[in-house]
Parts: C-alpha cells; sequence; structure tokens
C-alpha cells in the first residue's frame, strides 16, 4: 500500500493527466505521416511513449528543482519539499519511465530507438534551463515540440522537414503560455536570481512577448496546412485556435492575474485537441 499511496502522490505531483497539452499535437504528427489513421500498434506505442516521456520530464523537474521550491511559497507544498515523497522514490520513478520510453520507441523502429536518447536529453534537461537563460521558455517549448516530429519518425521510419513546422508551432505555443505562467512568480525569480522573460522585461512586456509568440504559432500552423495541401477544416482550425488564443490572453493582464490557472491549465487543452480534430477531420475527408 505504500508503494501505491506514494505512486498516486507522484502522478498527482507531475499532474500527469496533462499530457493532453502535447499529446493531440502528436497525433497530428502521426496521422499526417500516416496519411490517415496509423496501424493500432503504432498509435499505441506513441502514446506510452508519450506520457511516460512527459511523466519522466515532470518528474525530474520536481527532483531538480525541489529546493528552489521549497524556497518559493507557491510551491513550498509540493510533495518533495514538503517531505510527502524521498527524492529516491522519485528518481527510481524517472528512472523507469525513462525505460518505458525506451521500450516504447523500441516497439516502434530502428530509428525511434536510435533517437530516444536524444528525445530523453531534451526533455529531462530542460529543467536547467532558467538557471542560465531568460529564453528557458522556449526550452520547454521545444521539449514539448519534438512530439510531432517523433510521431512522424515512429509511423515512417525517416523525417519529413515539413513536419518541423509543427515542432516549431508547439515550441512557440508552449513558450507563450510558459511565459504567462512565469509572471505569477515574478517576485521570487527576482529575488532568486532566475531567469525568466517576466523577471527581465517585467510582466506587462513579457505578456506582449506571449503574445508574439502564439502569433508566430499561427503563422507557422498556417504554413504547415499549406505546405501538407491541408483544406478548408484544418484552417478552420487554425482560426478555432486564434480565436481560443485570444479568449485565453483575455483572461490575464499585468495587474490582475488572477485567472491565471484558469488559462494555463484549461485553455491550453483545450487548444491542443481543437487542433488535432480539425486536422484528423481534413485527414480523413481526403481518403
Amino acid at each position: 500500500m505504500g508503494f501505491l499511496h506514494n505512486l498516486k502522490i507522484t502522478l498527482e505531483m507531475i499532474k500527469w493527466e496533462h499530457s493532453i497539452f502535447a499529446l493531440p499535437f502528436a497525433l497530428c504528427g502521426a496521422m499526417l505521416a500516416a496519411g490517415g489513421v496509423p496501424a493500432w500498434h503504432q498509435l499505441a506505442w506513441i502514446v506510452v511513449a508519450m506520457v511516460s516521456a512527459r511523466s519522466a520530464a515532470m518528474a525530474f523537474n520536481r527532483l531538480a528543482d525541489a529546493s528552489i521550491d521549497a524556497a518559493n511559497p507557491r510551491t513550498a507544498t509540493r510533495a518533495l519539499p514538503a517531505g510527502v515523497l524521498t527524492p529516491a522514490f522519485v528518481a527510481t520513478f524517472v528512472l523507469i519511465s525513462c525505460g518505458i520510453f525506451v521500450l516504447a520507441a523500441s516497439q516502434l523502429n530502428r530509428l525511434t530507438l536510435w533517437l530516444s536518447p536524444v528525445a530523453l536529453a531534451v526533455v529531462l534537461l530542460y529543467s536547467y534551463a532558467k538557471r542560465f537563460t531568460r529564453w528557458s521558455h522556449l526550452f520547454l517549448g521545444f521539449a514539448l515540440g519534438i512530439a510531432p516530429a517523433a510521431a512522424w519518425i515512429a509511423v515512417r521510419g525517416s523525417l519529413d522537414p515539413r513536419i518541423l513546422l509543427l515542432t516549431a508551432a508547439v515550441t512557440f505555443w508552449v513558450g507563450g503560455f510558459d511565459v504567462i505562467y512565469a509572471c505569477q512568480d515574478y517576485d521570487f525569480d527576482c529575488g532568486r536570481g532566475l531567469h525568466s522573460l517576466p523577471r527581465h522585461l517585467g510582466i506587462h512586456w513579457a505578456l506582449w512577448i506571449a503574445r508574439a509568440f502564439h502569433l508566430v504559432m499561427l503563422g507557422l500552423l498556417v504554413a504547415l496546412v499549406v505546405a501538407f495541401g491541408l483544406g478548408k477544416i484544418a484552417m478552420l482550425g487554425v482560426l478555432a485556435v486564434a480565436a481560443l488564443l485570444a479568449y485565453e490572453h483575455s483572461l490575464v493582464r499585468h495587474d490582475d492575474l488572477s485567472k491565471l490557472n484558469a488559462a494555463f491549465f484549461t485553455m491550453n487543452g483545450v487548444i491542443s485537441v481543437v487542433f488535432f480534430v480539425f486536422v484528423a477531420g481534413d485527414v480523413l475527408m481526403k481518403r
């Protein structure tokens, strides 16, 4: 019971249900690669790989940031700084999650297996970016942005440069909402010497950078639709994403961050699912 209890707390700590942020974009990559619905074993192992990689990354992030979280009033009650979980248990969880990811990669094709250590390095090491660069938000974005390219490789066993448009789009999408999320730690980051755009530019200008990131994302999504010869349904998906992003940004102001959690957790899950539905519908209509 002790193990199951600790596992439950770990899953709550890493918010594993938020795997939905990047998973729909990975599924977009898989469907574009297959020109329809990929083989079921490919889909299953892609999902396993995505969830295990994100689980490893989030748990590793909690380990890497344990001392920082302990000093931050907003995060001091998290499982590790509060002493609810031991570093040894979380480290074991990270290793097991990494092992499951490598297993999933091995079940897809040779190239996914060869690239699995590179993918793990990207998703694990982003945790240290905020210690040396204000652009750490884009490091996190890239860690999630590799998902659609990885899914393409999982289906095709090779890489088409066109799918990198979706990688770039996800990078700027995640980077933008991470800038918004970082605004709540402005005072702490300033006092601790951690790097973020809010800390270096102030919350007002950081929110404008987040808007700019999301405009770049929309431009990349349009380029993706054109590059793959998708149609009106996919373009409607881009317009839906634009409307949802506009609403997300309306929820936060530099002098009022009270609705930040709604903007971060709810809207971003909706955005990724909506875009997937429209792209999947477009791809299937062309079959």
